[in-house]
């Protein structure tokens, strides 16, 4: 049903309560006085859900840095291992000093000392290193500059976390309590300051709001921008194309590719241009990299004893992806209903993480904002951020281990199963979404009878290109369900929707 046809009805549904239809939210609410009440009225006072979800990100934002306080204090400056074994460690107050910035060098244009001739970071993450190298007070006491850097690169970063939970909660117009996900997800906190990708995750989080408004333009510009900060973003261009593809909405990709691309050039093009030896050092850094913590790749060097070649890294983890890729392109247009933005666009970047020759733990965040939207389940995303959890401290560990002198920590092999359960966590989350693809009837997201909430012009939209059983008039993905689905013995609102709260005073 094209979105200009939606009934009343369907346009003024009350905001989803997760704590009345998840278990583990409602069980996780009694910390708070129990689930929602049914005549409960929500967002008439100053704590709407958006605002809850900023300050609850907020607030594990500055747990995170808590987290830190070891290393802040000490860690960072005293030897390697002490940051490993209070798992505390940050690229930023080491790259103050390892990347000029300290000595108020100017990134891609002046050479650096050492083996890292140039700055390694795409051109937005080098200005936003930049800018806060500027903010941080000078002096001659090089730790404390350390310390002022990291705090001021992590006052910045607070912003764009605060921006990241914002847009995931208002992407799902009836779904803004889906942000908390976001907002209180363990690796959030435990990795937010170890990196700049919080910038790009921001970016690209906008992006999706854009989208889900019809804003095909400023998602392109925004995906855009996010792609000059870190380069995963840019994959989202590829669901979109198969989404549009078969809906037909060959204009609105048109503007975001034209957005993406010229807003990449704006930022990149000076740059490029004057000096474009330091510019190209990410993407032949990116190319000659060894294969490195955290992949799959890693495991298979261990195993056997015999190293990687970086082309050889390389060849075949393009030609996964894009075996990947086909999957994904195939699953697009044959599933019995046109997928959901959110999803697919999981479903690349995990894939994306999981071939990749390396995995830093704060990769988590780029997938964290896209689990939310494309699986609202509790149960579900704690299985994976537990995964992720582990990893975060097993890399740590394993650290230690190495660089100890009396290999304490957590040794290969325990290294190696963390890299595992990594693995598992994100297969695990791509194996619920991709049955929820197949099977739209389970998708928590479309019970009610939405389509693609966060679709912007391609919810409720017309297929015109199906394949496979998607094609059969039975099936066909362009007739969303009017009006809620009704599961017979099951407890619902009066929106058709599963009432836990309901399920449990029946029990009672």
């Amino acid at each position: 049903m094209p979105s200009h046809q939606k009934t009343r009805a369907q346009q003024d549904r009350p905001v989803v309560q997760p704590t009345r239809q998840d278990e583990v939210a409602a069980a996780g609410s009694e910390l708070i006085g129990g689930p929602i009440g049914r005549w409960a009225r929500l967002g008439d006072g100053p704590l709407t859900p958006v605002r809850v979800v900023a300050l609850v990100a907020i607030g594990m934002f500055a747990l995170g840095m808590v987290q830190k306080i070891p290393c802040y204090d000490w860690a960072w400056f005293r030897g390697a291992t002490s940051q490993y074994t209070h798992a505390c460690y940050s690229d930023i107050p080491h790259l103050f000093v390892g990347r000029g910035f300290a000595d108020g060098l100017i990134p891609y244009f002046d050479r650096l000392d050492g083996d890292m001739e140039y700055l390694e970071y795409p051109v937005l993450t080098g200005l936003f290193m930049e800018v806060a190298s500027w903010l941080t007070p000078g002096g001659d006491d090089l730790m404390h500059r350390e310390q002022m850097y990291w705090m001021v690169n992590a006052a910045m970063l607070l912003i764009c976390a605060a921006v990241m939970a914002v847009c995931v909660a208002r992407t799902h117009r009836r779904r803004p309590w889906d942000g908390l996900l976001v907002a209180l997800a363990p690796a959030f906190a435990l990795t937010a300051t170890i990196n700049w990708d919080l910038l790009a995750v921001a970016l690209t989080a906008a992006a999706m709001l854009m989208w889900s408004r019809g804003r095909a333009l400023a998602f392109g510009i925004l995906i855009g921008l996010a792609t000059a900060a870190k380069l995963y973003p840019v994959l989202l261009l590829g669901p979109l194309l198969l989404l549009c593809w078969r809906a037909g909405k060959w204009r609105e990709f048109g503007a975001a590719l034209l957005g993406a691309a010229g807003a990449w050039l704006v930022v990149n093009l000076p740059v490029m241009v004057l000096a474009p030896v330091g510019w190209k050092k990410f993407y032949t850094f990116s190319q000659e990299r060894n294969v490195d913590f955290g992949s799959f790749w890693l495991i298979i060097t261990q195993r056997t004893g015999e190293p990687i070649e970086p082309e050889t890294a390389n060849t075949w983890a393009i030609v996964l992806m894009l075996l990947a890729c086909a999957g994904i392109a195939a699953l697009a247009l044959t599933a019995p209903r046109r997928p959901r933005f959110a999803q697919l666009a999981f479903l690349v970047v995990a894939a994306f993480i999981l071939t990749n020759k390396v995995y830093s733990p704060q990769y988590v965040l780029w997938l964290i904002p896209l689990a939310a939207l494309a699986r609202p389940r509790w149960r579900d995303f704690l299985i994976w951020q537990a995964c992720e959890v582990m990893y975060f401290l097993g890399i740590w560990l394993y650290l230690a281990y190495t660089t100890s002198g009396n290999k304490q920590g957590l040794p290969t092999e325990g290294y190696q199963f963390a890299i595992l359960l990594h693995l598992l966590g994100t297969l695990f989350l791509c194996a619920v979404i991709v049955r929820d693809i197949l099977m739209p009837e389970r998708d928590g997201v479309r019970r009610d009878g939405s389509d693609d909430p966060s679709g912007g012009v391609l919810d409720g939209a017309e297929d015109v290109f199906v394949r496979g059983r998607a094609a059969h008039p039975a099936r066909h993905a362009a007739h969303a369900v009017e009006g809620p689905r009704v599961e017979w013995g099951v407890p619902q609102d009066e929106w058709g929707e599963r009432d836990v709260q309901g399920e449990r005073e029946a029990r009672d």
